[in-house]
């Protein structure tokens, strides 16, 4: 039978009209954008164009946005070059604040940062329920006034927070319009990863008030390799590479014109679909639970009490010591899912989102299961007997072994 592929947060495949958007800027319209001949305007002319229909597309402002080579670039240049601006402009590091359950490209950021002296970093908790602690912001001594959110070049720093809008093992939908109200009254910057949020949920960066915003094309039918930082008008970042003055001197190089316009393209495609594609992957993600829980004794289901978005379900399965082995099991039958975020795969180690919501001892092995356009009710059905096959063999193996 043909694999089903149960793993779209890790990445998706490229959608048809990406790709028509996308090849005329490969083969034809291909010149430099910073060349000033008729050509290189046109290629220009495109990008700016892309620009736009991201903008329009997010709730944002064109001269916000700025493309970069993925999520984790993004975050990087998100969380680094805020830290160093405001350390350049203050003398003396800010406070960083980044949620427990975020994705590694901004923790390891987050401890780089920390690690070189530009920042002072508070991790900050996430209950299996969804409830972020923002007590240490909270308690912070005021910066600025209450609802200030531009930098007064004394005294302290102004703190800076990241926390992801939807957790891509969990789907955890994080309280990013909280953070916005707690980080405004401190004068704060405020981050969000959305890369699992757009298309999954309502995504306005002016209605939310966030100051940068991640996103990456590849999880939402995009080209890989194509990102984007929205960039609030007047915020100051350190740029991490050096060598030109494109994208407003924060990501120098030779912008990819082609990933721009399919990033472009996924992105308002994604959002105009949002509603509905959230409504049938809802369907998908119930089917799934509910079969799963009526027929695998003790199974839990990861944040199942906390808002999550429709597109991921992760579960935990008791019995099972080595996750490793479900996952390499479930693939030999077909069903391809991962354990956790697929940047640690082939890593021998538990997730820490996991370990950040129920603690370091907890034993249940855990599968990631995330939807796509393609996903069906069929493919679901097949994953529950694959997924309740494949458990009950390994957990009678290990009650055997002891």
């Amino acid at each position: 039978m043909d694999p089903i592929y149960l793993d779209h947060a890790a990445t998706t495949p490229v959608r048809d009209e990406v790709v028509t958007a996308m090849a005329p800027y490969m083969s034809q319209v291909f010149a430099n954008p910073s060349s000033l001949h008729g050509p290189g305007r046109a290629a220009q002319a495109a990008l700016e164009k892309a620009r736009e229909d991201v903008a329009d597309a997010i709730g944002a402002r064109r001269a916000e946005v700025r493309f970069v080579r993925g999520g984790t670039e993004s975050d990087n240049l998100a969380v680094l070059g805020s830290c160093r601006a405001r350390r350049a402009r203050y003398g003396k590091p800010p406070q960083l604040f980044v949620s427990s359950v975020e994705h590694s490209a901004v923790l390891e950021a987050a401890e780089h940062a920390e690690a070189s002296g530009d920042a002072r970093l508070t991790v900050l908790s996430v209950s299996p329920h969804g409830e972020l602690d923002l007590e240490p912001l909270r308690g912070l001594d005021r910066t600025a006034p209450a609802g200030a959110r531009s930098d007064s070049g004394s005294g302290n720093p102004p703190p800076i927070v990241s926390v992801m809008w939807v957790n891509n093992e969990t789907g955890l939908i994080l309280p990013v319009d909280d953070v916005v109200d707690a980080a405004a009254a401190r004068a704060a910057t405020v981050h969000t990863d959305a890369s699992q949020a757009l298309g999954k949920v309502p995504v306005d960066v002016s209605a939310t008030g966030v100051d940068l915003l991640t996103a990456t094309g590849h999880k939402i039918r995009g080209p890989r390799g194509t990102g984007l930082l929205c960039v609030r008008e007047g915020l100051d970042l350190t740029p991490l590479l050096f060598g030109g003055g494109q994208e407003r001197s924060l990501r120098p190089g030779t912008e990819d014109v082609a990933g721009a316009v399919g990033l472009a393209a996924a992105v308002r495609l994604a959002v105009t679909e949002q509603a509905s594609a959230a409504a049938a992957m809802e369907a998908l993600r119930r089917r799934l639970e509910e079969g799963l829980l009526g027929r695998i004794d003790g199974i839990r289901i990861n944040g199942g009490s906390a808002p999550r978005a429709a597109h991921v379900s992760s579960v935990g399965i008791p019995g099972i010591s080595d996750g490793q082995t479900l996952l390499m099991a479930l693939d030999m039958e077909g069903l391809a899912v991962s354990g956790g975020s697929a940047c640690h795969s082939g890593v021998d180690k538990g997730s820490h989102v996991i370990e950040a919501l129920y603690g370091g001892d907890d034993d249940l092995a855990t599968v990631r299961y995330s939807f796509g356009a393609s996903t069906t009710a069929a493919e679901i059905d097949r994953a529950i007997a694959v997924t309740v096959a494949v458990a009950g063999r390994l957990r009678t193996s290990a009650e055997d072994a002891a």
